[in-house]
C-alpha cells in the first residue's frame, strides 16, 4: 500500500471538452481530501476563464518532483507525453481515460471517483514500467529520446521498402527488408507492435520486442530480446532516402541513409499507479477482445 498523497498534479488533453467538464469535480474531490492541486501552465493558458478553486502551478519539469502523484486525463497519447515529460523524476502517474479505447489508463470516467477515493486513502500500488533509451547518430547530429511504448523506423516519405541491419550487443541478428521495424517495451507490445503481428508481453517484464513491419519474407518474425541487450540498427543498401524515426508515435525525426540508431533499456522506469484488484488479462479482454471468438 502506498503512502497517502498530499500534492496531486493534473496533466490533461485540453482539446477534449470532457477534460474541462471533469476538472472542477476533481478539484472538489481534492478539496474534500485536503489535497493540494497543481496545474500545468498549458492548462492555465488554455482556460477560457479563471478557476474557482485554489491551485499551484507546475512551472518546470523539476516541479514534478514535489508531487506525490499526477493525474493524466486524456488518452494513451496524453499519458505517453506525460511519461516523457516526467523522465527520471519518479512521479507516479494515474491515467484517467476520456476517450473510446485507452489501454494505458487505469481508470475510466465511470469509476473515477471511487478509484480517486482509494488514492486519497493510500490504497494503491506502483507498477514500474520499462522505458527505452534511443540514441540517433544522424549525419553530424546526435539526438537522444526516451520511449515508454516504442521506437519505430519506417520508410517515411519513400515508397520503397527499408533495408535494416539489426545487431544486439554487437552480434548480427538479421537483415530486414520491410516497411520498417518497431522496437517496443512490454508496455508498447499492445500498441503498434501488436498490430504488426508482435506478441503480447506483460508490462511487469523487462524485455524488448523487435517487430518487422510487413517484412518481404515469411522467415522474419517478431523476436523478444532480454533487457541487457543494446540494439543497433543501420541502413545499408538503401537506394533512396526518406527514412523516418518516431518515438511513441509523437516525436519524429528524418533519418539519413548513414544514420545509426542505438536502443537499450533506460536507467529509469515510469511509475504507474495500479490497484490490487486490477487483472491485466481482464483489461486485454475488455479493451482488445482477448480470448473472444468472432461472432
Amino acid at each position: 500500500m502506498a503512502s497517502q498523497s498530499k500534492q496531486v498534479g493534473i496533466w490533461g488533453n485540453t482539446e477534449k471538452p470532457a477534460f474541462w467538464d471533469l476538472l472542477p469535480d476533481i478539484a472538489a474531490w481534492a478539496g474534500k481530501h485536503e489535497l493540494d492541486i497543481f496545474l500545468t501552465t498549458r492548462i492555465i493558458a488554455k482556460a477560457e476563464k479563471g478557476f474557482d478553486f485554489d491551485y499551484k502551478v507546475i512551472e518546470s519539469a523539476d516541479d514534478f518532483k514535489q508531487l506525490n502523484l499526477i493525474l493524466s486525463l486524456g488518452g494513451d497519447g496524453t499519458l505517453l507525453a506525460l511519461s516523457r515529460a516526467i523522465g527520471d523524476r519518479e512521479t507516479p502517474i494515474l491515467g484517467i481515460h476520456l476517450g473510446e479505447l485507452g489501454f494505458l489508463a487505469e481508470v475510466t470516467t465511470d469509476d473515477m471517483f471511487a478509484k480517486l477515493d482509494r488514492v486519497a486513502e493510500g490504497d494503491y500500488e506502483i507498477l514500474e514500467r520499462m522505458v527505452l533509451d534511443c540514441k540517433v547518430q544522424n549525419g553530424n547530429e546526435s539526438h537522444s529520446f526516451h520511449a515508454l511504448n516504442d521506437v519505430t523506423i519506417d520508410r517515411g516519405s519513400s515508397h520503397r521498402m527499408v533495408n535494416c541491419e539489426l545487431t544486439a550487443n554487437g552480434n548480427h541478428v538479421a537483415n530486414y527488408k520491410a516497411d520498417g521495424l518497431i522496437v517496443s517495451t512490454p508496455t508498447g507490445s499492445t500498441a503498434y507492435s501488436l498490430s504488426a503481428g508482435g506478441p503480447v508481453v506483460m508490462p511487469n517484464l523487462d524485455a524488448m520486442v523487435v517487430t518487422p513491419i510487413c517484412p518481404h519474407t515469411l522467415s522474419l518474425r517478431p523476436i523478444v530480446l532480454p533487457d541487457d541487450r543494446t540494439i543497433e540498427i543501420t541502413f545499408p543498401d538503401n537506394p533512396t532516402g526518406g527514412l523516418a524515426l518516431a518515438v511513441d508515435g509523437q516525436v519524429q525525426e528524418s533519418l539519413e541513409l548513414e544514420a545509426r540508431v542505438t536502443i537499450q533499456k533506460a536507467d529509469y522506469k515510469t511509475r504507474m499507479v495500479i490497484f490490487s484488484d486490477t487483472n491485466y488479462f481482464d483489461v486485454l479482454s475488455q479493451k482488445m477482445g482477448w480470448g473472444k471468438r468472432g461472432e
